[in-house]
């Protein structure tokens, strides 16, 4: 069996989460974690360069086979979404730099695929990802959620690779 690596990435200004699994398509392999933090008191571009810097590193140090992201919402406040959505931006340019396939999944089929349910909260996917990958010990819940989306996309790679394919 093919074995892949996967770095997830949940994206934010404030802080955003990373993931690492291995996948076979069966059995799912806790790799690492973690979370960039940036100083709100800076600038925006430098809060950007910083998410950059600190998913260049688990890129590296790891070297994923494919990324996956989470799309964007979109909420009430305008200019919140427009931030996120540079940090999104961010988080989709660096494995894209590395020559990464980048998925991308809607927080809805993150949910359902790893709680069973869409509507779950923050506190039901820890749990299930605690479940899923024991040895995970993330540092933020961005970590966490970044982990289901890993997970999310190894159930899904396949399928998506094969829309793929179809639509070409």
């Amino acid at each position: 069996m093919e074995i892949v690596r996967i770095i997830r990435i949940d994206p934010g200004l404030r802080q955003t989460g990373w993931g690492i699994i291995e996948s076979d398509g069966v059995r799912l392999k806790y790799l690492a974690c973690g979370t960039v933090r940036t100083d709100t008191s800076i600038d925006l571009s430098a809060r950007l360069m910083n998410v950059y810097k600190g998913l260049a590193i688990p890129l590296a140090d790891w070297k994923p086979d494919e990324a996956a992201v989470e799309q964007t919402f979109v909420n009430k406040n305008g200019a919140s979404t427009l931030k996120l959505g540079q940090a999104r931006g961010v988080a989709m340019l660096v494995p894209a730099m590395s020559n990464l396939p980048v998925a991308e999944y809607s927080a809805t089929k993150v949910k359902k695929t790893v709680i069973g349910t869409g509507r779950g909260d923050k506190k039901q996917i820890g749990v299930m990802v605690s479940f899923l990958l024991p040895k995970a010990r993330p540092d933020s819940e961005d970590a966490a959620d970044a982990l289901a989306i890993a997970i999310t996309h190894a159930h899904h790679r396949k399928a998506n690779a094969l829309k793929m394919r179809v639509t070409a």
